[in-house]
């Protein structure tokens, strides 16, 4: 499956009508973006069953911003609504390979477990 263009119109819905999402915040000016680029859109060929989106941080701001991006290029990854991953940098294919097994190897009851326990223990204090 080919990159999907995510904005701020689109990015909720692809991300709660699909199970897992990797997201590449990145700019046309970023250099190691277009490094990564390649290495992502080839992942997204192997991966089928996972939305790879991009978010051009120059047309979508706002939505970087929502997700506090500082440094480009940013991969993310959703399960299930919730961020299991997120870090700077561009990755060689071999790490983002094994980025996308853990991330499918995660106990997604577990992880909604410990999100409650965070919320509510902020709550309380």
């Amino acid at each position: 499956m080919a990159t999907v263009e995510l904005t701020k119109e689109n990015f909720e819905e692809t991300v709660g009508t699909n199970g897992t999402v990797l997201v590449d915040f990145w700019a046309s000016w970023c250099g190691p973006c277009r490094v990564f680029g390649p290495i992502f859109e080839a992942a997204s060929v192997e991966h089928p069953d996972v939305v790879f989106g991009k978010v051009d941080t120059e047309d979508q701001s706002e939505l970087a911003g929502s997700f506090g991006i500082r440094s480009i290029p940013t991969l993310m990854i959703l399960r299930e609504n919730v961020v299991v991953f997120s870090q700077p940098g561009a990755l060689p294919a071999e790490a983002l390979e094994d980025l996308i097994t853990q991330a499918a190897a995660l106990d997604m009851a577990e992880v909604h477990r410990q999100v409650e326990a965070e919320r509510t223990e902020r709550s309380a204090s």
